[in-house]
């Protein structure tokens, strides 16, 4: 499991990376779409290499969101409703849209973070 954590925010950090170096920030907004939806997608996947090493989940079959959502709801509500915002964060809005706001993919990489870091605190105490 400490694995999967170490993998999520290698994930999160090459996101990082990717809007810093390649997406060309100026007044607030992203200039290079590409680069947002793929840092989008690195991030959001980083949440879903920490949650399968947290939830047991073995081999490449992904699971839905719905059952991403179902299983963190059985365990933390407050972490259901991040990670809730954050697939519409990551996934949709920078993802699939290429959202150019600065303080939405912002947004977006700390709930990566925190969630990253719930996922983290709920192995250690395992």
């Amino acid at each position: 499991m400490k694995n999967s954590v170490q993998e999520a925010k290698r994930y999160l950090d090459n996101a990082k990376e990717i809007l810093r170096e390649k997406a060309k920030k100026e007044d607030g907004f992203y200039q290079d779409k590409k680069y947002v939806k793929l840092a989008g997608h690195a991030a959001y996947t980083g949440i879903l290499v920490a949650l399968d090493g947290l939830l047991g989940v073995k081999g490449k079959g992904r699971k839905s969101v719905d059952w991403y959502l179902q299983e963190i709801g059985k365990l933390d509500k407050k972490a259901l409703t991040s990670f809730h915002t954050a697939y519409d964060t990551l996934h949709l809005s920078m993802g699939y849209d290429g959202n150019q706001s600065a303080d939405i993919s912002a947004t977006g990489l700390k709930l990566a973070e925190s969630l990253i870091n719930w996922v983290e605190t709920k192995t250690a105490a395992a």
